[in-house]
C-alpha cells in the first residue's frame, strides 16, 4: 500500500515534465506566414556563376503562393518542384514571377537553377 502514493506523484510528475516538454518545444518553433492571399516574396540574386540565396530553408502556410524576386545580370530560368513541377524564367534586370502553390500538399518543394546545380530554396508547406 505505501507505494500507491509513490506511483501517484511519479505518474504526475511524468505528466508534468511531458507538459512542460511539448508547450517549450512549440514555443521554439516558428509559425510559417499564413495563407491570407497575399503572396509570401523571395528576393533572389544571380551574379555571374553566384546564386543568393543559396540552400536558404523557408516556411509557408499550406495554402499560400509565392513570389519570387529576381535580380540577374543575364536571363535564365528556375525550376519549382512542386506538384506539378514549374519552370519559370526570368529576364536581365528585376523580374517578379508568381508561383501558384495554393494546392500543394505539406511538404518540401525545393527551388532550383539547374544552370548553376544549385537549391536556392526549400520551401517547407506546413
Amino acid at each position: 500500500m505505501r507505494n500507491r502514493p509513490t506511483r501517484r506523484v511519479l505518474a504526475s510528475a511524468a505528466v508534468i515534465v511531458a507538459t512542460l516538454a511539448l508547450t517549450s518545444a512549440c514555443g521554439d518553433e516558428e509559425e510559417p506566414p499564413a495563407g491570407n492571399g497575399e503572396p509570401v516574396s523571395f528576393d533572389i540574386t544571380f551574379d555571374g556563376d553566384t546564386v543568393t540565396p543559396r540552400g536558404a530553408e523557408e516556411t509557408i502556410a499550406k495554402g499560400s503562393d509565392i513570389e519570387l524576386v529576381v535580380e540577374a545580370d543575364k536571363p535564365g530560368e528556375l525550376h519549382v518542384h512542386s506538384s506539378p513541377e514549374q519552370q519559370v524564367e526570368y529576364g536581365a534586370g528585376t523580374t517578379t514571377i508568381p508561383v501558384k502553390l495554393a494546392n500543394q500538399a505539406p511538404g518540401v518543394v525545393d527551388i532550383e537553377s539547374h544552370d548553376l546545380d544549385q537549391v536556392v530554396i526549400r520551401l517547407t508547406i506546413r
